[in-house]
């Protein structure tokens, strides 16, 4: 690592700060041009200026200056001038490559956006593969201050490749408030992930510690750069597994300048109706089952009758009549095009007015649109389609399944035996649909059938993390928000933690509408010490054997500890000794003993926040219930009572899973405290 030199003129960590320096005063040139814009005399009328009004307020967001967040964090200087697709390259020059674009008032960049084709080779350049760098070179910064720098010669061959001593630091530094971004330290195979084409669906299989969540992140950032005028018109979402999740995980593509990314859980997607029931395993694996459908497809058109009676369309002097014959054509018709329920009982009365204007031209007359549209509107066409192709409500249609046995009997025939059937009805049919205790999977059954009959509106792309504890129905339910755009799927199949977790990517992908995407796997660990995933990855036999275990390349084997607990008070001893160190703790126990270690914490005078509140200088514990550990991560971690965390799950394997989930979200420690003994899968 370079060192400053005694005279400040030949000084390059002083000539570094003076360009961080700049380059600060630039962005807030920027972003002073963009406050002080007049849109009086631009825009034409007062939508104009309330559009343009948030454009420029959303800028202003994005040009923000953090004061803590290095505004770049490496330097690439080229030996030649990049070929066509770089052209911004010259011989010699030399560029700062940060999380935005800065210019100076000429126009000449300052920063480099880590996302322009210029950057990539900071992330992908090697010994073996220079990409024309002469020169990689890494700052490192204590808060917002650049404290040092370290310099790789890609072209030289005289020097030997070395583990960056900064990457390190960087990968290692403790963890206290919000996930942060990984701009700084992405690694060439995250990177290839990163900067996959928009039209392509990607699964990333990643071990704990993999870097999947923040490839998923980065992936939206870079999409947003690369493709921002496509996005900015079809959206793009985040979806992750629980509100803590997404609080924790709320802050990367801000600090990246990205501020128009929706965030939402599963449940956030299908809320048509409030929530206020749970199912047993049983019955949640039934009805996350991917056939039901095909049940809820054959009740809804069901409700389609065959028509008995002709129309008689009455105007003026003249009845026109379509026999039922011809209405059954059309019907059939319809039905036959596949389109949606609802498109086709709209299109219904455009088709029989249609039938009369032919026998109207057929007596001579000229019809034009608007009596086609007057005769869609006609009383006696408007009664035929009511009785033909009534409206239904998708919440009216899931009571009537769930509440009633020979409905779901006759419309599952085939599809779910009697068992099956008996475990999805309500034992006490609701009366309305305001009044039933809907569990999070019925919503979901009801979302399926909301877009059976209209169809869900698509985005750009979507992100689904922890996509592993999905059901089939969930899945069809993400899959309806992007058939029309591209999907980033993130998990690990190691933290399946519900009965119905998916068995294999690819079946995972086919449920999401998306067979053809790529599978990624990320191997190389970042985050979780290498003791410490050693000791998880014995559970790994057990829970998933076909998966490959993470490997560590943490070059600091971090702290960890197997010791008897005789109670509360030594869990609490166990977490004001790590407290001692810098960074945050996380207490993570089965969910039946969260209450108890709380009154004992409150006892010690210790005080703690809960999942996804933002820890800070003064208070950096949080109590964290094992069943919403995932996701989250922690520089220091005491586990209370690993078989506790197993037996709190409905079946071993799945308890296992828990396990293994809350064994490794330590970034640098892990104390794991026990009374009753260990699970056996633990054992060497």
């Amino acid at each position: 690592m370079s060192t400053p030199a005694h005279d400040p003129l030949d000084d390059p960590l002083a000539r570094e700060r003076a360009h961080l320096a700049a380059s600060r005063a630039a962005l807030r040139a920027m972003r002073e041009d963009v406050e002080a814009l007049d849109i009086r005399d631009v825009a034409a009328n007062w939508v104009n200026a309330q559009v343009l009004t948030r454009q420029i307020d959303e800028r202003i967001k994005a040009l923000a200056d953090l004061s803590d967040t290095p505004l770049f964090f490496g330097r690439l200087d080229y030996l030649h001038a990049p070929g066509a697709e770089q052209a911004e390259g010259a011989e010699g020059e030399r560029f700062y490559i940060g999380r935005r674009h800065v210019h100076d008032a000429d126009g000449d960049p300052m920063v480099i956006d880590w996302r322009a084709p210029v950057s990539q080779p900071f992330y992908r350049a090697s010994k073996k593969d220079p990409m024309d760098v002469g020169l990689r070179r890494r700052f490192g910064y204590t808060g917002g201050d650049l404290t040092a720098y370290e310099d790789e010669h890609l072209s030289d061959p005289a020097e030997a490749a070395a583990t960056s001593k900064l990457l390190q630091r960087e990968i290692e530094r403790p963890r206290v408030g919000p996930m942060r971004d990984i701009v700084a330290t992405i690694q060439p195979e995250q990177d290839e992930i990163v900067r996959s084409g928009l039209s392509g669906t990607v699964c990333v299989q990643g071990g704990p510690g993999t870097g999947k969540t923040a490839v998923g992140l980065h992936r939206v950032a870079y999409l947003l750069y690369a493709h921002r005028e496509r996005l900015a018109r079809t959206g793009t979402l985040v979806i992750g597994p629980n509100r803590s999740f997404l609080n924790y995980i709320e802050q990367v593509l801000p600090a990246l300048g990205e501020l128009t990314v929706r965030q939402a859980t599963v449940d956030d997607l299908v809320a048509h109706v409030e929530v206020r029931g749970t199912d047993e395993a049983a019955a949640a694996l039934v009805k996350g089952d991917a056939r039901m459908a095909e049940v809820l497809r054959r009740a809804l058109y069901a409700h389609v009758t065959p028509p008995t009676e002709p129309v008689v369309v009455v105007r003026g002097s003249r009845r026109w009549r379509i026999p039922a014959y011809e209405l059954d054509e059309i019907v059939g018709e319809l039905l036959a095009r596949d389109i949606r329920y609802g498109a086709a009982r709209e299109a219904l009365p455009q088709r029989i007015a249609h039938a009369v204007l032919v026998r109207m031209e057929q007596a001579g007359e000229a019809p034009d649109d608007r009596v086609q549209d007057a005769v869609a509107r006609n009383s006696a066409v408007k009664a035929a389609v009511k009785e033909i192709w009534p409206a239904v409500d998708p919440a009216k249609l899931v009571l009537r399944l769930l509440s009633d046995a020979e409905f779901l009997a006759e419309h599952a025939a085939g599809i779910l035996d009697e068992d099956e059937r008996k475990t999805i009805l309500w034992a006490r049919p609701a009366r309305s649909v305001k009044s039933a205790k809907w569990s999070a999977a019925d919503a979901v059954l009801i979302d399926e059938a909301a877009d059976l009959i209209q169809r869900t509106h698509s985005l750009g792309h979507v992100v689904l993390d922890e996509a592993q504890d999905l059901s089939p129905m969930q899945y069809r339910a993400v899959g309806r928000r992007c058939t029309t755009g591209s999907a980033t799927v993130l998990g690990d199949l190691a933290q399946g933690t519900t009965p119905w977790a998916t068995r294999s990517w690819a079946e995972a992908l086919a449920h999401l509408g998306k067979p053809e995407g790529a599978v990624e796997e990320l191997t190389a660990g970042f985050r979780v010490p290498t003791d410490v995933i050693a000791y998880a990855s014995r559970l790994l036999p057990h829970i998933a054997p076909g998966l490959t275990p993470v490997a560590s390349v943490r070059e600091n084997p971090g702290f960890f500890e197997v010791r008897t607990a005789t109670g509360a008070a030594d869990v609490v001893d166990a977490c004001a000794r790590l407290l001692r160190n810098e960074g945050s703790t996380g207490l993570i126990a089965a969910d039946a003993r969260i209450p108890a270690l709380a009154e004992a914490l409150t006892a010690a005078g210790i005080s703690y926040l809960a999942p996804g509140e933002e820890t800070t200088r003064e208070t950096r514990l949080t109590l964290v219930p094992a069943s919403l550990a995932k996701g989250l991560e922690y520089d220091y971690v005491v586990l209370d009572e690993p078989q506790a965390v197993v037996d709190g799950e409905p079946d071993e394997r799945t308890g296992l899973r828990r396990l293994y989930v809350a064994l490794t979200r330590a970034v640098s420690g892990l104390i794991v405290t026990h009374a009753a003994p260990l699970p056996p899968q633990l054992a060497e």
